[in-house]
């Protein structure tokens, strides 16, 4: 039977997923990214449904119907505070569906093997036929493949698992290792390869769920043993892993489109974590093995006390200020503040004075989680920089507003050899001449970190919630 309108799809669907990822790569094209990635996917699933394989249509489209209604609850009722767990947790899903492809995939391969010759030559479409004109090599081949995607996809489901638990705060964000540490870790890795000789060997589907188990404590263990200030490099990391696990399976079944497109996310999310690691002064390889979140020492003690301000002496700052540089973190994403800033920015504008903001890269738990608020909010495109285009500006700057943020804004990066952060670039706030820091107590950071920014002289602390105390900022002001 001929699938040319199936190949053709998975062309079209491939370019469009492509231009989705480099649309997503701006503020002003994100939209239409999106857009891209929505056609794209409703392309590869219409296509696949009426390609090689087809049928079982009313199982499919109830399956597709389930899934859309939760999805659509998903991205009704998850607050852009959440979106760093939901990348997490959406992971997990697809490692876990490279899993049981592989399984169903295994069973079919048997299933296949052990047919007569006349069976496998009647077998029309779908992965058996595939399977049933195969040589011996290509089905070794295939076994590879399988054992790919299934080690990968469960490092992915149980990393995924814990990357969540650790966003959402329902693990402790502590990094944490079982007595044994790296060397659990290594155990296991060998005797996943083992168990996978085994496979080849004719263990059959005993061997994969044994290695399918020694993966998912490889994949538990190592985010586990990573702190929590690490996680939005952890959550780059395993958005590659997921790729690399559909490509292994778009090969087992034989599908370019997944082959494409697990690459492209399994090559981006690569590139993306590397990025990061150099934003964060980390080193990829140790990222991996989920071997950094340490300390080297004893962190140096903080000295002085946090001094309070109130609304009315922000604006009094304010009023005397000619530039102001604004640094957004999580909690303004909490407090769901960003229409407030936005209000506040227009507001010193049109009294003549400078108004930027400072984005640090992993600010908010996730890349371009704070470009996404702003943006949302309508704050002018120009005026938000990264770290690297504005941080040599604070010393020249009246007024450093900090929302939210801790980690990124820390000194101790810089001044304590034995901080955990220590070496991590971030944004020199405590350089400008006057620093606000809304915050709503006087707690640590995600990661736990005390913040010697908190207790420098020109710093105020501006106590209470973030979206409140820009309100009662604005009255003043006005």
């Amino acid at each position: 039977m001929d699938f040319g309108f199936t190949t053709a799809a998975y062309v079209v669907a491939a370019v469009l997923f492509i231009l989705a990822l480099g649309g997503l790569s701006g503020q002003e094209s994100a939209k239409r990214a999106i857009w891209y990635g929505i056609v794209g996917m409703a392309l590869a699933v219409v296509s696949t449904l009426v390609g090689p394989g087809q049928g079982l249509w009313v199982l499919s489209l109830i399956l597709i119907a389930g899934g859309a209604v939760i999805g659509y609850q998903l991205a009704t009722r998850v607050q852009m505070t959440q979106m760093p767990e939901l990348v997490a947790i959406m992971h997990s899903l697809v490692g876990l569906a490279a899993v049981f492809v592989g399984f169903n995939a295994d069973i079919e391969l048997t299933r296949v093997l052990a047919m007569t010759d006349e069976a496998r030559a009647a077998l029309a479409n779908g992965f058996a036929a595939i399977v049933a004109k195969k040589t011996p090599v290509e089905i070794n081949i295939l076994r590879v493949e399988l054992v790919l995607g299934i080690w990968i996809g469960a490092v992915t489901f149980t990393g995924s698992v814990v990357a969540y638990g650790k966003l959402a705060g329902k693990v402790n964000t502590a990094a944490k290792k079982l007595p044994g540490g790296h060397l659990l870790n290594a155990t296991a890795a060998i005797l996943s390869v083992v168990t996978a000789v085994w496979y080849f060997q004719g263990g059959g589907f005993l061997a994969l769920f044994l290695m399918t188990l020694l993966a998912l404590f490889i994949g538990y263990h190592l985010i586990m043993g990573i702190g929590g200030a690490d996680m939005p490099v952890v959550v780059s990391m395993l958005n590659s892993y997921s790729g690399w696990a559909a490509a292994a399976i778009g090969f087992s079944l034989g599908n370019d489109l997944l082959i494409v497109v697990g690459a492209l996310v399994g090559s981006s999310g690569a590139i993306l974590s590397y990025i990061m690691c150099r934003a964060m002064n980390r080193h990829f390889v140790s990222v991996i093995l989920g071997g950094f979140g340490g300390t080297g020492g004893p962190a140096a003690a903080v000295e002085g006390e946090m001094i309070a301000i109130d609304a009315e002496g922000v604006a009094a700052a304010l009023d005397d200020a000619d530039s102001v540089i604004i640094v957004p973190g999580y909690g303004m994403a909490v407090a769901q503040a960003q229409n407030a800033v936005s209000v506040l920015t227009e507001h010193l504008r049109k009294q003549g004075k400078t108004v930027r903001f400072a984005i640090h890269p992993v600010a908010g738990r996730l890349p371009g989680h704070m470009n996404v608020l702003l943006a949302e909010a309508k704050v002018p495109y120009d005026i938000v920089l990264e770290m690297d285009e504005i941080n040599e500006d604070f010393p020249s700057t009246d007024v450093a507003i900090v929302i939210g943020s801790n980690d990124i804004v820390n000194p101790a990066a810089q001044d304590d050899p034995n901080s955990p952060i220590a070496g991590m670039p971030v944004l020199e706030v405590w350089k400008a001449k006057q620093v606000f820091v809304s915050k709503r107590g006087q707690g640590t950071g995600y990661s736990g970190i005390e913040n010697p920014l908190f207790y420098k002289e020109n710093t105020r602390m501006f106590y209470g919630d973030a979206k409140d105390s820009l309100e009662k900022l604005l009255s003043h002001l006005r």
